[in-house]
């Protein structure tokens, strides 16, 4: 294991902002993090995954810990499920390539999604009408403090949209270091009630789809709706879709008949915050170097060598639109540093 000093973290974030660590370490083992904890149990450290949620504004003056442990094992099989563990240094979608490959189902919706394994928790990474907790029973993560393993069921992690313990009540407190899934062998669930999924399998005369239909399917979308982070600076969508009370909605769909939504309950509405975005006149709009990409309103980009600060400037004039305009708090879904 190698300490590098004032190490570029342009490579190790999606974005592409060159910013510095004073200290850097690639993590491949728990060993290896146990003892860099044991070492720095008194220092700041920053835990770094796949750099696929964050916008980092500012030189990092702190030992950095890429989390890079490999590994994906079968952990228990039965006639109809299996159960499969991932260290969290695999890429995200090369798991889902490998569930695809081995004919596992649950999480071919989530293809093409950005970032490493053991970040998805945190996040609890979603698309297309299917979440990370839909299949995720358990993950593993070391306390930074105590360095003692800790297992969290499903139900420990508090999941909501976007959201997980790890964000709230036990943020900064664990590293991640393997997650396990519970994945269909045969008689797969297919979730295909988007209606871009449902196109996009109709348009190759697909009428009854397989695990790879699907991922194939949301890898084209993907493709054609959001920007590719190795040509182009992102980190996906950047702003949560926001939920308000059929009260206000009710308001704002008399001023905008064509409002989109999706119904939560009786009494909340999912607003795309792309549109509200996109509405304000926002999409395609860059400044510098930093913008809001062409095609998705919903992603902030860096068109060469902006600055984490230039994009968060531009997140913060499209939030304070956002509330003028419609009177709605738009909130980040990327982490800010």
């Amino acid at each position: 294991m190698k300490i590098e000093y004032n190490k570029s973290l342009k490579k190790y974030n999606t974005f592409g902002i060159d910013v510095i660590a004073s200290e850097f370490a690639a993590i491949t083992s728990e060993s290896e993090l146990d003892t860099m904890l044991a070492k720095n149990n008194k220092n700041p450290i920053f835990i770094l995954s796949g750099g696929s949620n964050m916008l980092l504004t500012e030189n990092l003056d702190m030992l950095v810990l890429h989390i890079a442990i490999k590994g994906i094992a079968v952990t228990e099989t039965s006639e109809k499920h299996v159960s499969v563990s991932v260290n969290a240094g695999e890429n995200w979608h090369d798991f889902v390539q490998y569930c695809i490959k081995n004919n596992y189902g649950g999480v071919e919706n989530l293809s093409l999604i950005p970032g490493y394994v053991g970040s998805a928790p945190i996040q609890n990474i979603g698309a297309y009408g299917v979440e990370l907790k839909d299949t995720m029973t358990s993950c593993e993560a070391i306390h930074i403090t105590t360095r003692k393993k800790h297992i969290f069921l499903n139900k420990d992690c508090k999941f909501g949209y976007r959201n997980s313990i790890f964000k709230n009540d036990a943020k900064g407190e664990y590293i991640i270091t393997k997650v396990t899934f519970r994945l269909t062998k045969k008689e797969h669930i297919l979730n295909t009630s988007y209606g871009a999924i449902e196109n996009a399998l109709a348009d190759q005369g697909i009428t009854k789809p397989t695990i790879k239909d699907v991922s194939e399917a949301v890898i084209a979308i993907r493709k054609s709706k959001l920007p590719d982070p190795s040509q182009i600076g992102n980190s996906g969508s950047f702003f949560k879709n926001p939920v308000v009370d059929i009260n206000h909605f009710t308001k704002l769909q008399k001023t905008y008949p064509n409002i989109p939504f999706y119904k939560i309950n009786e009494e909340h509405i999912k607003i795309p915050a792309g549109w509200l975005i996109e509405k304000s006149g926002f999409k395609g709009k860059r400044w510098g170097d930093a913008g809001v990409h062409k095609k998705q309103a919903l992603v902030l980009v860096n068109y060469d060598n902006a600055t984490g600060n230039e994009i968060l400037n531009v997140s913060k004039k499209i939030l304070t639109e956002i509330k003028e305009k419609f009177d709605i708090l738009l909130e980040t879904e990327v982490n800010i540093i």
